[in-house]
């Protein structure tokens, strides 16, 4: 099985590629899905993240405020760091026990999709590494249309290796830009096909 990478900016567009890709049968995980599984009610990383932060971050219902966490996290690079360092671990464990089942199944390809693919030192382990990207300006847009305020935006870019950089460690980049079949088209080049 050809393992790749995914990772890309917030707001590049890594949402919409999954997406395109599973819609090709591309067996495909989203680590972003993956961190909201280890925080669901009742899991342990919960626990230890209420430890860590302090119940204002549970809602009443029990589920994380997430907003609230961001609000902690993105503001202290420190607070950021034990976050990652209870979540990451579990996540990585996650992805892993994915791919060797999907491996099991004889799937041919197989992409994992991590925002901080080059922070948390994970590119060697796939075959060839993706990078969707955008420019700046139409990254601000995307995530102003979410909500976000400059702040925040600004607050996640820090947080992150700066796009150019993850673009130029990257094996392939796929540019977001434009049309959405633009974006779909791309992905023929990329990716071996059946």
């Amino acid at each position: 099985m050809k393992v790749f990478g995914l990772t890309g900016g917030i707001g590049m567009g890594k949402s919409t590629a999954a997406q395109l890709l599973n819609e090709r049968g591309v067996a495909v995980v989203d680590t972003d899905d993956l961190a909201r599984r280890v925080v669901a009610p009742g899991q342990l990383a919960l626990r230890e993240v209420e430890l860590a932060f302090g119940s204002d971050i549970l809602g009443p219902n029990g589920q994380l405020r997430r907003e609230e966490l961001a609000r902690i996290v993105f503001s202290d690079p420190v607070a950021r760091q034990r976050l990652e360092a209870i979540l990451h671990p579990r996540i990585h464990q996650l992805w892993h026990t994915q791919l060797q089942t999907w491996r099991a199944e004889g799937k041919p390809v197989a992409v994992v999709v991590i925002p901080l693919l080059f922070e948390t030192q994970a590119a060697g382990q796939f075959d060839s590494v993706i990078c969707v990207a955008c420019s700046a300006a139409t990254q601000r847009e995307r995530l102003q249309a979410r909500g976000w305020s400059p702040e925040q935006i600004e607050q996640r870019n820090a947080a992150q290796l700066p796009v150019a950089e993850k673009m130029a460690r990257s094996n392939f980049v796929i540019w977001t830009e434009g049309a959405l079949e633009v974006h779909a088209r791309q992905w023929s080049y990329v990716l071996p096909t059946d």
